[in-house]
């Protein structure tokens, strides 16, 4: 049976959307770079490091070699090293206050399925996941909150045992439920086999990033601004 338009909208209330949080909501980038203007600033008022040349060490030293040494390098090279310093620098990273926020796409998304159950779902530290989900507002716009490692690392992606606590929550079947991820390692692999909607948004530093069959989704889209009811319900 062929749905017209009416009928898509109206089965769409029954649907459970589950949103991945970093680079599919918010570009995970302003949170680093909010970290590190963060660091800036501590180090700027209790060792008088310029904040300006220490925030470009920092972005150097990520383009380069990614996140792990950053403020090893930044301390190092401002010749104020520490084991102690290094630690006190991850601390403000990983406590600061975020300067980041929902893109109009991601707003308009969200408006979109006003009338769909929505879920975020997703990795990382707890405090600092907990911190990003305060600053971009996400409790008073989803219906709920999983940080998968408040319930052990062993139940972080790829497992389905969050997954499963939010259709069980909703009493809904796992193919009246769809996730929208971007990173194709971890996102679909462990709940498409078991009957969940899977949908992939090209974003972030694995947008371009090819995958086996196994961990693809079910669709691909370029950005929020092409996820519909009518675009889920074409999944098989």
């Amino acid at each position: 049976m062929v749905l017209s338009r009416f009928d898509i909208l109206v089965t769409d209330l029954s649907m459970v959307l589950i949103f991945d949080m970093d680079d599919t909501l918010y570009v995970e980038m302003d949170y680093v770079v909010s970290g590190f203007k963060a660091v800036s600033d501590y180090l700027h008022n209790t060792m008088h490091l310029p904040k300006s040349s220490t925030l470009e060490i920092m972005l150097n030293e990520l383009e380069q070699n990614g996140r792990g040494l950053v403020f090893n390098a930044v301390l190092t090279a401002s010749k104020v090293y520490s084991k102690a310093l290094v630690k006190k620098c991850l601390s403000v990273y990983r406590l600061h206050k975020p300067n980041i926020s929902l893109g109009k796409e991601t707003k308009a998304c969200l408006s979109r399925f006003m009338n769909s159950k929505k879920y975020v779902l997703t990795d990382g530290n707890k405090v600092v996941q907990a911190q990003k989900v305060e600053a971009l507002g996400l409790a008073e716009v989803m219906d709920g909150i999983f940080i998968t490692h408040r319930f052990g690392l062993a139940h972080s992606k790829p497992s389905p045992y969050c997954y499963f606590k939010i259709i069980d929550q909703e009493q809904v079947p796992p193919s009246e439920a769809v996730y929208i991820g971007d990173n194709p390692k971890k996102d679909f692999v462990g709940i498409k086999p078991l009957g969940f909607k899977t949908i992939r948004v090209l974003t972030g530093p694995y947008r371009n990033l090819k995958v086996a069959p196994d961990y693809q989704a079910d669709l691909s889209i370029k950005g929020l601004d092409e996820l519909t009811p009518e675009l889920i319900h074409s999944i098989k």
